[in-house]
């Protein structure tokens, strides 16, 4: 039977030393690239790190569904920003702004200019949302005019240079907005005609949920072709969190999605 990150989360809720090994052995390399990507150091992904987020009541634990892995790489997304200082941007632009700026395009267009704000260009963007680059370049030019109408100062990076900032914003959710399950069924490919109506209805003034979408498209990028550590590589962490050495359960096994 292969351990899961159902089990992890199960585990370090109840505080089982098999659920921290797992989350070392197999999430310390996600972390890196979500680190890398981001900006930080890459002391930010070691033993601080592991230490600041592994404990029983870490938000990262709160659920078991749906789709755990997805969801919980999301979250440790999340996680790990709120430790990596954004530098402030030159020419601010609030999240307001945007969403006025942005409210004609399209849930995929503003999916597809969101995440430059996310620091994807049009070639992971377009393979992320499965359209051709040049189609995203496209839309990302007219989000920019739009922009350039609603803002006093402005040039074209401006969305990429405020994503941190525009993120933070867009973080805070409402009771109305859609669970995680909507937005992975859309990417699996399980949505109704009606289901996906429904979330481009709610998402026409939702940024909230536009960004969460994005983050789950791109968590399917963040933990595809990802290695497990090594027993040596893993053993400074275990040592850290005071574990004993031991190989988790599944140590060998891939993850959803890859």
């Amino acid at each position: 039977m292969i351990y899961t990150c159902y089990e992890m989360v199960r585990d370090c809720r109840a505080d089982r030393p098999e659920g921290w090994r797992f989350l070392i052995v197999q999430y310390v390399p996600v972390m890196r690239r979500i680190v890398r990507h981001y900006g930080g150091k890459e002391s930010d992904a070691e033993a601080g790190m592991i230490a600041a987020i592994a404990r029983p009541d870490s938000p990262l634990f709160a659920s078991l569904d749906p789709a755990p892995e997805r969801v919980f790489v999301a979250g440790l997304r999340q996680e790990i920003l709120k430790r990596i200082p954004a530098p402030a941007a030159e020419i601010p632009v609030t999240l307001d702004a945007v969403a006025a700026a942005l409210e004609p395009l399209t849930l995929t267009e503003k999916q597809a200019a969101w995440l430059e704000t996310i620091g994807y260009d049009a070639e992971e963007s377009g393979a992320m949302l499965r359209m051709a680059p040049k189609t995203v370049s496209a839309i990302r030019a007219r989000a920019a005019e739009l922009l350039r109408g609603k803002t006093d100062a402005w040039r074209p990076s401006l969305l990429a240079e405020n994503g941190r900032a525009l993120g933070q914003e867009a973080a805070a959710g409402t009771a109305d907005c859609l669970s995680p399950k909507k937005f992975l069924d859309i990417i699996d490919g399980r949505t109704t005609w009606a289901g996906r109506e429904e979330l481009a209805r709610h998402t026409g003034g939702c940024w909230h949920c536009i960004d969460h979408f994005c983050r789950l498209v791109e968590v399917v990028k963040l933990i595809r072709g990802i290695e497990p550590l090594s027993e040596a590589e893993a053993e400074p962490f275990f040592r850290a969190l005071k574990l004993a050495p031991g190989k988790p359960a599944g140590w060998k096994r891939w993850f959803a999605n890859s």
